[in-house]
């Protein structure tokens, strides 16, 4: 069975930082896709950032670059998503998700298998 449980989201001001975390269990594959989307209410989920095994951290959203940063331990089969200089419109719901091969493009919603219940981030 396999879970992944994000942690770390908080009501924070403008120009905060926070780190978001992704503890996954039961998630095996040699070889994954992790990446971090977001969601406000009333839109379908957008893509962050990904990783996958062998390849490179992918940013997708402009308005993050430099800003965020996603970061991974093997070790305690972990993602994290490293968040500062937070914005109003960084508000919403993070999600971690993970995929299992084959996963096509590793950025789309329906390349994810598994997906942790999200935290909410709120920046005012």
């Amino acid at each position: 069975h396999v879970q992944l449980v994000e942690s770390g989201g908080d009501s924070v001001q403008e120009g905060g930082s926070l780190k978001l975390s992704c503890e996954t269990s039961g998630y095996t594959s040699r070889a994954k896709c992790m990446a971090w989307f977001r969601q406000v209410p009333g839109k379908g989920r957008e893509v962050i950032a990904t990783w996958y095994s062998g390849g490179p951290i992918t940013y997708y959203i402009d308005s993050v670059k430099g800003r965020f940063t996603m970061s991974r331990d093997n070790a305690k089969n972990a993602v994290y998503l490293e968040m500062t200089s937070l914005q109003t419109d960084d508000t919403a719901a993070y999600y971690c998700a993970g995929a299992v091969p084959p996963w096509g493009a590793c950025s789309k919603v329906a390349d994810f298998t598994y997906w942790g219940q999200g935290t909410q981030v709120t920046v005012s």
